[in-house]
């Protein structure tokens, strides 16, 4: 399949990019003058002091601030609504995301729902998703990046949890209006994590680069990214005071977030979705490493683009490459430098017993990506590649 060579381009976000920007954020224009200052339910943002930072900022912009501090690793829906109540409550006008991307995934499901009526899943497309249209935009955002593995600093889509229908799903909310990501704030994510974000933020752009909906700007971005994420993880995870890896895998995960506003990920989303959906506690970086070999293989097999797994192979810093499958190869060599090729679905819960209704909840859920796959996946292998990547 050839690239398409047309494209539609409009990210609207400011981004400021680099070590210590997040000292310049009260230099910042700023939409609104009190902020819900949305982190998560951890203690690192402020152990590390990088809560005080930014309330300092958001002070010396003339910025008031409510902390809500409820955000799990895969936020819930309860939660945002949650949140979206207190911003309303406390007469918000603006949100500002201090996290990763699940911070930021939530805030901008707040943001949404503290200016509409109603159930978040009333404006859910998937699913039991109503889908209605909101009545109001929603308050304006401002992210600040803590870990690098989503892109949401740079997309207007976060993915919530509905705990009561196992339902993990992609949300419309709005691009931020100004994002901040300062590589000095994630010198303190563990090891293991820094390798889940990191092969999160890989797959946004391979899985966009392998995509029907590919394009001429959205494969220059997949590239650049995949080869930034790829040649600097295993320096990032081995050294975390590393401050030039950190920012390189920084980089190549904004990239990927802009890339997904030009292309889109394909199916492995919808399926890691379905995992996390029921097993609240699973990494999501982490169910994409467990699906990603399997995964990727299934459609290296099936030749749909030979030439594109031998550039990203090559990109990942296997220059010689020239056969599709050695994608597949270098994937596991950066999986096993990092630690993390021995991750088993079994380890976090997930039976073999789970894996059809897993199927057809990825289907359910979240059918758009698959459209976006260059074979389209029937149920049978569909569960065939969750059967692969079992352990």
């Amino acid at each position: 399949m050839k690239t398409k060579m047309n494209f539609d381009m409009w990210i609207p976000t400011r981004i400021l990019f680099g070590a210590g920007e997040l000292q310049n954020l009260h230099r910042q224009a700023m939409p609104g003058s009190k902020a819900l200052l949305v982190i998560s339910n951890g203690t690192s943002t402020r152990a590390n002091g990088y809560l005080a930072a930014t309330e300092e900022q958001l002070r010396m912009a003339g910025i008031e601030t409510v902390v809500f501090d409820r955000i799990e690793a895969n936020p819930l829906k309860s939660t945002v609504m949650a949140g979206a109540a207190a911003a309303r409550g406390n007469g918000c006008d603006l949100v500002v995301a201090l996290g990763g991307g699940s911070v930021m995934d939530a805030a901008k499901a707040i943001a949404l729902m503290a200016v509409n009526d109603g159930d978040l899943w009333d404006y859910v497309s998937g699913g039991t998703g109503k889908g209605m249209k909101p009545a109001h935009e929603p308050l304006p955002l401002v992210a600040i990046s803590t870990t690098a593995g989503t892109g949401s600093e740079a997309d207007a889509w976060g993915v919530v949890t509905n705990s009561e229908t196992h339902e993990k799903i992609g949300v419309k909310g709005a691009f931020p209006v100004l994002s901040v990501v300062d590589p000095r704030l994630m010198l303190t994510v563990p090891p293991a994590f820094t390798a889940y974000q990191g092969f999160d933020a890989l797959f946004h752009s391979v899985e966009s680069y392998i995509s029907k909906f590919a394009n001429l700007v959205s494969d220059m971005y997949a590239l650049t990214a995949i080869e930034n994420v790829a040649r600097n993880l295993l320096r990032a995870v081995a050294d975390g005071n590393d401050l030039e890896a950190r920012t390189r895998v920084a980089f190549g995960n904004t990239l990927s977030g802009v890339v997904m506003c030009l292309s889109a990920t394909t199916s492995q989303h919808s399926m890691e979705h379905a995992m996390s959906a029921y097993h609240q506690a699973l990494p999501h970086g982490a169910g994409l490493i467990m699906l990603s070999k399997a995964y990727f293989s299934f459609f290296v097999e099936k030749h749909v683009c030979d030439d594109r797994f031998v550039r990203m192979a090559r990109a990942m810093g296997m220059e010689d490459a020239v056969n599709p499958g050695d994608f597949i190869t270098a994937l596991a060599r950066l999986q096993e430098a990092c630690g993390v090729s021995d991750l088993k679905m079994s380890d976090f819960g997930i039976t073999p017993d789970e894996l059809r209704q897993m199927t057809f909840n990825a289907f359910d859920t979240m059918p758009a990506l698959f459209e976006s796959d260059r074979h389209r996946l029937s149920i049978d292998e569909c569960l065939g590649i969750y059967k692969a990547a079992y352990r």
